[in-house]
């Protein structure tokens, strides 16, 4: 008896030129680099940075969760720890690729309707959800306002990292930066190939975007001390798997300043 084949998926054709699209605006992106590049050290092995299509992605450095009163704070973490670890090295980088030839600098923050309409239901009451009076929307402090939505105090960025004209802010619904928002659409008309990825936390919205970057072909470097977790134990184990098997996630580098040494070096 012939082996049964899987039956084709109704939006197959589909489904090929949208990887064939892809594959074009990636390689052609690539084709296009030039101008200074930048030879880092980075783990499990070192990477060039072409910085015209080199982008700088600051996930989520918000008060919500590194502020006292804040989403962090109401899943009983210790926020003023998170923030002493990764906003010194933030700082460093944002001030480094503010005098850089980059192609952005990016700042993404978890931001929701007021409607709570784009918050799906398991973080709004499922099991995992802190106790009601906590949650997504809710008032935990005065001059905080709502929980993680758009316009609230408490859900706009940290000093240390607040954009500047001309960088871009990306709400998102979710973990990953990708996921209902443009940005890969921002990427691609910017000619961007390579990511530079800090932000809060490693080991949810961090390592979630650089996967769903590595899907749509971006190439990624994490810096790990612009980057941290609420348990330590997670950023380490999500930086291993980053670097594992050649770097099946992206690639990693110590510290903000000597990666902003090497991006200054090429120029």
């Amino acid at each position: 008896m012939a082996p049964k084949k899987r039956p084709a998926a109704a939006d197959n054709g589909a489904v090929k030129r949208a990887r064939g699209q892809q594959a074009d605006e990636h390689f052609a992106a690539k084709a296009a680099m030039e101008g200074p590049i930048a030879k880092v050290n980075t783990l499990p092995k070192p990477v060039s940075l072409p910085l015209k299509s080199t982008a700088l992605v600051c996930i989520d450095f918000q008060k919500d969760f590194l502020d006292v009163g804040g989403f962090g704070h109401a899943l009983g973490n210790d926020v003023t720890k998170l923030a002493d670890e990764c906003l010194p090295g933030a700082a460093k980088l944002l001030e480094a690729a503010r005098n850089l030839p980059l192609a952005a600098i990016i700042h993404t923050k978890e931001a929701h309707l007021e409607d709570l309409s784009d918050c799906c239901e398991m973080k709004l009451s499922g099991p995992r959800c802190p106790p009601e009076d906590k949650r997504i929307g809710k008032v935990l402090a005065e001059g905080m306002g709502r929980l993680l939505v758009d316009g609230s105090p408490g859900n706009d960025f940290v000093d240390v990292a607040k954009p500047r004209d001309g960088e871009i802010v990306v709400p998102k619904p979710g973990k990953g930066a990708f996921f209902l928002t443009g940005l890969n659409e921002i990427l691609r008309a910017k000619g961007v190939s390579h990511l530079i990825v800090c932000g809060v936390t490693t080991e949810v919205c961090v390592q979630t975007t650089m996967r769903e970057a590595n899907d749509r072909g971006y190439e990624c470097v994490l810096v790990e001390d612009a980057t941290a977790s609420y348990i330590p134990k997670f950023k380490a184990a999500t930086i291993e798997m980053v670097r594992s098997q050649g770097g099946i996630v992206g690639y990693t580098v110590e510290k903000a300043e000597d990666l902003a040494r090497a991006l200054q070096a090429a120029v």
